[in-house]
């Protein structure tokens, strides 16, 4: 669950998890969403101070699939969460909707939850 962010080799570190993964199994990645209020606060962090957000990689559902399906996995469906600003009064307003805003889309969410697959052997 965030961590991907923040490794050095996504690629590396995501080619290990699906070599360790049974034929058929299931990998379920919560990684944080680049288009959203969050991910936007989490870059100006960085940019204005030395902190991990400084190199941290956030991630669309696309970039994330594409991520997966470069070391042998079969992306299955997303979902998205938290589509408000980092503020109490927002959250509060905006969360009988994020249930509804996560099955619809991913832009705007604060986190993407990514599930994929590894292919039965032949």
């Amino acid at each position: 669950m965030t961590a991907l962010c923040f490794v050095p080799s996504p690629v590396d570190a995501l080619r290990e998890l699906a070599r360790v993964l049974r034929p058929g199994g299931r990998l379920v990645l919560g990684e944080l969403g680049a288009v959203s209020a969050w991910g936007v606060w989490r870059r100006v962090r960085g940019w204005l101070a030395a902190s991990p957000w400084r190199d941290a990689h956030l991630w669309t559902e696309a970039s994330l699939a594409a991520l997966v399906a470069s070391v042998g996995l079969v992306p299955v469906r997303a979902r998205g969460a938290a589509y408000y600003p980092p503020s109490g009064l927002a959250a509060a307003a905006l969360r009988p909707l994020d249930a509804w805003l996560g099955r619809v889309t991913r832009v705007g969410a604060a986190f993407i939850a990514l599930e994929a697959t590894k292919p039965e052997r032949a």
